[in-house]
């Protein structure tokens, strides 16, 4: 995962929203609901859990004045099983084009959560091996989710932002 510890501390600074976004039912991608719902388990603040109508939550998170937007998602991205790329929103729009499997691609959900002018966008993207019907997670992208899940953790949970989400709850 190379530098991708310092990328998330670097990107994931202030308040963040997580929005894991998937279909559970189509094996690997279920890797960004998978990854949600073990981050909110884990005591993660602002996880939302969108599965395949993520446009049903973006305008509110967009509206909430989050520093950043991490979207949680499979993704073609060429490589091997399991590899991980993390991608702000312009390249988030060229990797991720209109078509999709959500009704709007995560390029446009991107923009919309970066439409305030302070938000920035990311999209934590995981290589699948298989998106066929009833297959549940391949094992290099469950492994690749317990090692993001790993370096998620303190940065989701850092004092300033346990602190954010506080004030945000209040």
């Amino acid at each position: 995962m190379g530098d991708l510890p310092a990328r998330l501390r670097e990107a994931l600074a202030g308040r963040v929203a997580v929005v894991g976004i998937g279909n559970p039912d189509l094996g690997d991608d279920a890797f960004g609901l998978a990854l949600a719902g073990a981050l909110a388990a884990a005591g993660a603040p602002a996880v939302v859990q969108a599965g395949t109508t993520p446009e049903r939550h973006i305008q509110r998170l967009a509206d909430a004045g989050y520093d950043a937007v991490l979207f949680l998602d499979a993704v073609e991205l060429g490589g091997v099983p399991g590899s991980c790329a993390l991608l702000p929103a312009d390249e988030i729009r060229a990797a991720c084009p209109q078509i999709s499997t959500h009704k709007l691609s995560v390029g446009t959900l991107a923009q919309i959560a970066e439409s305030h002018g302070a938000t920035r966008a990311w999209l934590l993207g995981v290589q699948p091996a298989s998106l066929r019907p009833g297959g549940g997670l391949s094992k290099p992208v469950r492994a690749a989710l317990e090692a993001l899940r790993d370096l998620l953790l303190p940065v989701l949970c850092a004092p300033a932002a346990r602190a954010a989400a506080a004030v945000e709850s209040q």
